[in-house]
């Protein structure tokens, strides 16, 4: 549902980046799924969980999820993705579209937001949480691309944030070797994972479409109270494109109706209509809004 919210949109718009939400839906179903703790109708509770999509040009993957849990965000609003007055410009806004917690678009910076949230909390949690009482509880979520991590400011806010011992932030880092000009290869060959275990963060990496194993990954990097944890996520960027998955056409560029037919063939996902949500992705959802509230 996630996938085909967001390329039917798209596809509609006729611009946007479709290789994301394809490829990290699985990621991101696990943690809205089973861990995020949120209220739809009451989106600036204080101790709501934030969810920070620091890859911003992967939005429709945001969009469809505030949609589905039950945020503000009604159906014709997707339809009218990346169009003048909607709801859902072509990267997030905050203060703009319910639900959105940065503004992200520029690479890393989301990271920086994530680790400055994530910060905020321990301080305010040092003022009033006490042994017999714990008002404050949040934790942050950030999804990262491959951009994010070739660029400094991540780095430097990263740093920090295991040197601070910032246990309440989660990255989850959507390894899939692409970037919008090819191959990451082309430019970037460092060890991810391996920088962060040098900045003292707690380290998983997970087959990005397994959801049990992204749900053990991250019941572990929630218990590790005293550092921050990365999630490297090995992912296929447009995922069940049959000619486009693992290649940077995925990225940036509509996948064409050719393309999203035979997605919707090879996953196994009806034609028609556009924008499909089936009952019981609302029924799960309900539930989930019920447990937030």
């Amino acid at each position: 549902t996630l996938r085909f919210l967001s390329v039917d949109a798209i596809e509609k718009a006729k611009s946007g980046h479709p290789g994301l939400p394809m490829g990290a839906a699985d990621v991101a179903f696990v943690l809205w799924g089973r861990f995020l703790r949120y209220d739809p109708t009451a989106p600036d509770w204080a101790d709501r969980d934030r969810f920070v999509l620091s890859a911003g040009h992967g939005c429709m993957l945001l969009y469809s999820l505030l949609h589905v849990a039950g945020f503000d965000l009604p159906m014709p609003e997707l339809q009218a993705f990346r169009q003048w007055g909607s709801k859902t410009p072509g990267h997030p806004e905050f203060g703009h579209t319910v639900g959105v917690e940065a503004t992200t678009g520029p690479l890393g910076q989301g990271i920086g937001n994530a680790v400055g949230m994530a910060l905020a909390g321990k301080m305010v949690a040092t003022r009033f949480n006490d042994a017999d009482f714990q008002p404050v509880a949040h934790r942050v979520f950030a999804l990262a691309s491959d951009g994010d991590m070739m660029e400094g400011i991540s780095g430097e806010a990263s740093s920090l944030a295991g040197h601070l011992g910032l246990g309440n932030l989660i990255v989850f880092y959507d390894d899939n070797g692409i970037s919008l000009d090819g191959k990451t290869a082309l430019s970037f060959s460092e060890d991810v994972p391996a920088r962060y275990a040098a900045y003292g963060w707690h380290v998983q990496t997970v087959d990005g479409h397994d959801h049990e194993q992204i749900a053990q990954a991250v019941e572990a990097a929630i218990a590790d109270r005293a550092r921050p944890s990365l999630i490297a996520c090995k992912t296929h960027i447009g995922y069940g494109a049959p000619n486009k998955q693992d290649s940077a056409e995925a990225h940036g560029s509509p996948l064409g109706p050719d393309e999203t037919k035979a997605a919707k063939e090879k996953l196994g996902w009806p034609m028609e209509p556009a924008f499909y949500v089936p009952d019981e992705v609302r029924d799960f959802f309900r539930a989930r809004a019920a447990e937030g509230a």
